[in-house]
């Protein structure tokens, strides 16, 4: 009887696991759409202005290959740049949902390359990370035509961006066999600072967080354990080093020195967030590598708390980040 009922479960699991996943993926796509309407989210309003639909990859029809330049028009330039890569558990969601994210630093006199990437499983690793790599040498090679000043970039990103933004980072101050990565080392430009927030900054092995003592509850799990199987969908042997490229982490763990300093990382969290033992160990490993390192945890914080601006704890957050900035950006 068992063994008869099995397929059925195996199919309910799924169906259950879908419409979760759609559940997440709505909420925030609709939380998003209708913040936008909000007067308060024009950007005209803070003095910015929006170039929508770049293509970053020269004679690619794909639609995720495609960057909005969020830039104070009435500031002169050069400025400081963001180049920012949304959340979204390498699954979901897109530039247009992560317009605050933009419209936040834009107003602050940042000049903002806002990005999409292919989405897994459709796409899984490393086509997304390959996709962030070439948005990373369009701004190195076209971001100083919109008025950015690549001396003072920073690498930006929540969640599964943090991931992204992590590895591309380290991608410009380690050399790699991966011909994505070695195009970034290439370039010679390396951020002068990033800021990855709530970040998962290991893929593999999700279930390291339910072998925790705190408790994780069955939607919440299930929507981490997406994260790797739709993102790595090989066995890890088979990856190889470009593992790392997934686990920017274990890689850091490592203790490899790299070829070019490390810039230094700006990484909160909040103490809600299933996510926080990663940025605990990212900290860790980037000081034991002799970097600069300034997490902040934030009391109650669910995960990407800061993307809900209206809240202070968010707002506390931005003013943290941007002081930060301020002081490595000189």
């Amino acid at each position: 009887m068992c063994s008869t009922l099995e397929p059925v479960r195996t199919r309910l699991d799924q169906l259950r696991q879908r419409a979760g996943g759609q559940l997440v993926q709505g909420f925030y796509e609709g939380l998003s759409g209708l913040a936008r309407l909000h007067p308060r989210a024009q950007p005209a309003r803070y003095g910015v202005e929006v170039i929508r639909d770049l293509p970053y990859l020269p004679g690619s029809a794909v639609p995720e290959h495609r960057l909005d330049v969020y830039r104070p028009s009435d500031r002169d330039g050069p400025l400081p740049a963001v180049l920012y890569i949304h959340g979204g558990g390498f699954r979901i969601l897109s530039k247009d949902t992560h317009w605050v994210m933009a419209l936040a630093f834009a107003a602050r006199g940042y000049v903002v390359f806002n990005v999409s990437y292919r989405l897994a499983p459709r796409h899984p690793f490393p086509t997304p990370l390959e996709d962030v790599a070439d948005a990373y040498r369009f701004v190195a090679e076209r971001g100083a035509s919109f008025g950015a000043d690549l001396d003072r970039l920073v690498v930006a990103g929540e969640s599964a961006g943090a991931n992204l933004a992590t590895a591309v980072t380290l991608m410009s101050v380690y050399p790699r066999e991966e011909p994505f990565a070695r195009a970034v080392h290439e370039t010679g430009l390396v951020p002068r600072a990033v800021a990855p927030a709530c970040g998962v900054f290991q893929v593999s092995d999700q279930r390291r967080f339910a072998r925790r003592k705190r408790h994780l509850s069955r939607f919440v799990f299930e929507r981490m354990a997406e994260v790797e199987t739709g993102y790595l969908t090989e066995p890890l042997e088979s990856y190889g080093p470009t593992l790392d490229l997934a686990d920017p982490l274990v890689w850091l763990e490592r203790g490899e020195a790299p070829a070019r300093p490390l810039p230094p990382f700006f990484i909160p969290v909040g103490t809600r967030d299933p996510l926080l033992d990663d940025t605990r160990r990212l900290a860790a490993a980037i000081e034991r590598l002799g970097g600069v390192a300034e997490p902040r945890y934030y009391e109650g914080g669910i995960h990407a708390f800061h993307a809900f601006v209206f809240l202070e704890q968010a707002r506390e957050l931005w003013r943290h980040k941007l002081a930060f900035l301020d002081r490595h950006l000189d």
